[in-house]
């Protein structure tokens, strides 16, 4: 019986990190800890398994630590198990924004275009679709979006100008 709790205890251990963090330290937070439960607003293959980086605030015990969580978590206990966290190394082309944005009264905002890009002509079995590219204020050049010519020039006639 101690042959067999040996081996398998050497096999766990092979699957250990000691983990150690300080206050100050950047954490990703483990999103998925089990099947089926929604916590962090997304289920399925698409969800993400780590979400941050959270500030370290304090260390409470060997493995538990308390977290800075934004406000659109505060419905989370802030403490958390070493073995729910991953280290975040800091990279300086990664910049985290948390932007302020100007809503309605009923929760919505406006996405204001900022340049058209691209043009292209989609051509359908019956019709032809003329298409922009557009890109958006206050996203990257990554997150442009091909629109409806016609609508565009309805909405905001300014980007043709040009």
């Amino acid at each position: 019986m101690l042959a067999a709790q040996s081996r398998q205890k050497s096999y766990a251990d092979n699957q250990r990190r000691n983990l150690e963090f300080q206050v100050e330290d950047y954490v990703f937070l483990k999103v998925s800890p089990t099947k089926g439960v929604i916590r962090f607003g997304k289920k399925g293959k698409l969800s993400p398994r780590y979400k941050g980086p959270f500030e370290i605030l304090e260390r409470v015990r060997a493995v538990a630590y308390r977290l800075a969580l934004p406000p659109d978590l505060s419905n989370i206990h802030p403490m958390f198990h070493v073995s729910m966290l991953r280290k975040y190394n800091p990279d300086p082309s990664h910049v985290i924004r948390y932007e302020t944005i100007q809503l309605q009264d009923d929760l919505t905002y406006e996405e204001q275009p900022i340049a058209i890009l691209d043009r292209q002509v989609k051509k359908l079995r019956l019709k032809e679709v003329a298409l922009v590219k557009v890109l958006w204020q206050d996203h990257t050049s990554k997150e442009v979006t091909w629109e409806a010519e016609e609508e565009m020039r309805t909405k905001y006639p300014h980007l043709f100008d040009t």
